[in-house]
């Protein structure tokens, strides 16, 4: 079935309005993604309808919170394949996930000097700085993958060995769109017995994915990138290594038994889910996870992929501007990071804007990929489900315009 952009679009409210006088043409979806209608109204009706705590209480407010919260957890264990619900613990993001692991797997494996953590150079900053402190914390030595000149991961074959502990990896990067062919990372890690995390915040939201065919032990990704609400991520980790772990936050709802004397805790997820939850925010994941699942995931990747291949060659065809990573869609998702020869990117953004074109600039929480290609900071356009070719002349002919000013 033909992917219907037009039709996907007429879902999104904000995508009718105007920006300082010009159609809103939104390219920033690896930053934040919008909310569909059937989204926001999921969670209006929670809020209006069935708001109560959960876990809490037996009467019928805090009981249908509590299924409500439960179905959006078995929704989102379904979507990336998991082998039961337990397997999902709900996070306020992606960072809080992957500082999660750092924190209590570290303290499980009881790390210390001479063990080692890999990561790469192409890191999100929250999957960079987690393993800095656990490292500062243990004496753990943290060691990396480069980046090669296209924008892919650099082999390093003597990198993982006897003495690495964890690798995490990000999956696709936010910064040059790169899809990491993952498989043989995890083969090696575990044949050394490492255990790994991907960090899928872009990936998630963007292609399929399967837990199980990933193979790693933990995975982490975010409501606000995949048509959600913020303030809730997901961490997916196998069972009997969530079993063993030691919570990362402790206080309600995530106790067996508390007495003075001491305190047992609750099985996984509860054990990692303390306090109050964000209750209507996994209500809002759970009916975006049900608008991509009726789109499909593929389909949704192969839109994606048509609108990248359409940018790729029409920002090349626009002089004085410089892709970062690579050149073809193959192996890389929809986020293009690029700069303008002599123009700062924070003017580039500013003109754009002013022509209604929202784009990010800066860092992009990845100062490392940035100083890897010579630069301290990036223009960067992101696509996603409802992203048209006409948005991408828009950015183009926002280009030309800030040549003009700027010239």
């Amino acid at each position: 079935m033909t992917f219907d952009v037009v039709r996907v679009r007429a879902d999104f409210p904000i995508l009718t309005r105007e920006v300082n006088g010009h159609p809103l043409v939104y390219l920033d979806s690896a930053n934040t993604s919008q909310k569909p209608a059937q989204v926001i109204k999921a969670m209006r009706m929670h809020n209006e309808r069935h708001n109560g705590n959960v876990s809490r209480s037996v009467h019928t407010l805090g009981t249908e919170a509590t299924s409500a919260y439960e179905d959006a957890r078995g929704k989102v264990a379904s979507f990336v394949g998991a082998t039961t619900p337990d397997e999902i613990v709900f996070t306020k993001n992606s960072t809080e996930a992957i500082n999660l692991v750092a924190y209590s797997l570290g303290q499980h494996l009881a790390l210390q000097p001479g063990d080692e953590i890999v990561i790469s150079e192409m890191e999100h900053h929250s999957n960079i700085v987690p393993w800095q402190l656990l490292c500062e914390r243990t004496g753990a030595t943290l060691r990396w993958f480069g980046v090669t000149d296209e924008g892919r991961l650099a082999p390093d074959d003597d990198l993982i060995n006897e003495r690495t502990k964890i690798v995490s990896i990000v999956h696709m990067s936010n910064v040059l769109g790169t899809i990491n062919d993952v498989s043989g990372i995890v083969a090696r890690a575990h044949e050394v017995g490492a255990l790994v995390l991907l960090d899928c915040s872009q990936s998630v939201p963007h292609l399929p994915v399967d837990v199980q065919a990933l193979g790693a032990d933990f995975i982490a990704f975010t409501g606000h990138k995949m048509l959600g609400p913020t303030g809730i991520g997901v961490l997916w980790g196998r069972y009997s290594l969530l079993a063993e772990m030691p919570p990362f936050l402790a206080g309600g709802s995530m106790i067996e038994t508390v007495t003075m004397g001491g305190t047992t805790f609750a099985a996984p997820p509860a054990r990692f889910e303390a306090g109050t939850p964000p209750i209507a925010e996994a209500v809002g994941l759970g009916a975006a996870v049900d608008y991509l699942t009726a789109l499909g995931m593929e389909a949704v990747h192969q839109h994606e992929q048509e609108i990248t291949a359409y940018a790729l060659k029409t920002l090349t065809d626009v002089p004085g501007v410089q892709i970062f990573g690579p050149a073809t869609p193959e192996g890389r998702g929809g986020t293009l990071s690029f700069g303008v020869d002599g123009i700062h990117p924070h003017d580039v953004g500013q003109v754009l804007d002013a022509l209604g074109v929202e784009v990010r600039v800066g860092h992009h929480c990845a100062k490392p990929t940035c100083a890897r290609f010579g630069v301290p900071a990036m223009t960067r356009a992101s696509f996603y489900l409802y992203t048209t070719t006409d948005e991408i002349d828009a950015l183009a002919r926002g280009l030309d315009q800030v040549k003009k000013v700027f010239g």
